[in-house]
């Protein structure tokens, strides 16, 4: 995370107010990769966007994983036909309402290297926390510290990195394992994790904090 990328009067505000703490890193980290569905990676969906890089750095974030024997959690949105004209959100982004059931939009993008054997959370919402099996599920692994890729930065990943540290995990944010659809909003959501909720690092960062678990 740069340092001073929005000012010398905002890093002042912020530490006055108390932010910038840095969170603790646990013995038995997870990867949560958030929505990296076609749905989201490809340009030509209606809410996708170009996010090649993204998935090549997640890709190899749960490489690292795999060799350190650290679960990876997958999630995805999908909506039932009906949900399409019962679920709120679907009026504010109609864009999302070609994440339906059984299309490949819903699909994990097949750039990651995801195993039968790995959790696959299908959510309604942003959060992967928010009426999902989620947390009790992190749990039951023994997971202490959440590694959270995916997209969009400034939707689903922020969203998902608040309920994380709601639910009593600590988090880490790889900055080059999320993406958005613009360059403002996703870097102003890495400032605001980074400030109140985890710690944005980098991906070679990342990679120790599996591999020393």
């Amino acid at each position: 995370m740069a340092e001073g990328m929005y000012g010398t009067r905002t890093d002042d505000t912020y530490a006055r107010a108390g932010f910038n703490g840095t969170v603790p890193r646990g013995e038995r980290p997870v990867v949560v990769v958030v929505d990296l569905t076609n749905g989201f990676t490809d340009a030509a969906q209606p809410a996708g966007a170009d996010l090649r890089d993204v998935v090549a750095a997640t890709a190899a974030l749960i490489e690292s994983a795999r060799a350190a024997d650290a679960p990876v959690v997958f999630t995805t949105i999908a909506y039932t036909a009906a949900e399409l004209d019962t679920v709120t959100w679907l009026k504010k982004a109609p864009g999302m309402r070609a994440m339906l059931e059984g299309t490949p939009a819903v699909e994990i993008d097949p750039g990651l290297p995801r195993r039968p054997g790995d959790v696959l959370i299908t959510k309604k919402g942003a959060s992967a926390f928010f009426g999902t099996t989620l947390a009790p599920t992190l749990t039951a692994l023994g997971c202490d510290t959440v590694l959270v890729c995916g997209a969009t930065t400034s939707g689903c990943v922020r969203a998902t990195v608040v309920d994380a540290v709601q639910s009593g995990f600590p988090v880490l944010v790889p900055g080059e394992c999320v993406g958005d659809r613009a360059g403002g909003p996703h870097e102003a959501a890495l400032f605001d994790i980074h400030a109140k909720y985890g710690d944005v690092i980098d991906l070679k960062e990342a990679m120790r904090c599996l591999t020393a678990s």
